[in-house]
């Protein structure tokens, strides 16, 4: 995957406690039981690691993990 897949992955597991062997690009929040609150945290961790400010909805239970990890890239690249 991506550079910014990978940091997201690494911040679900350790700031979040999600289970590595659980993690997969298509697999949703929702799959991986991330309540409301945690993905409140989750969007604030992202904007600190990445330097952005995530839109509101930019981290949804129905995401993909990919589909989020492509939003960071796009931030990063300047094309938010």
């Amino acid at each position: 995957m991506s550079v910014a897949y990978d940091r997201l992955v690494s911040l679900l597991t350790l700031k979040l406690g999600v289970a590595s062997e659980d993690v997969a690009p298509d697999i949703t929040f929702e799959e991986l039981e991330v309540d409301s609150l945690a993905l409140v945290e989750l969007t604030d961790i992202l904007d600190a690691e990445f330097g952005v400010k995530l839109e509101e909805g930019a981290v949804r239970k129905d995401r993909k993990l990919a589909e989020v990890a492509s939003i960071l890239e796009q931030y990063e690249n300047g094309r938010s």
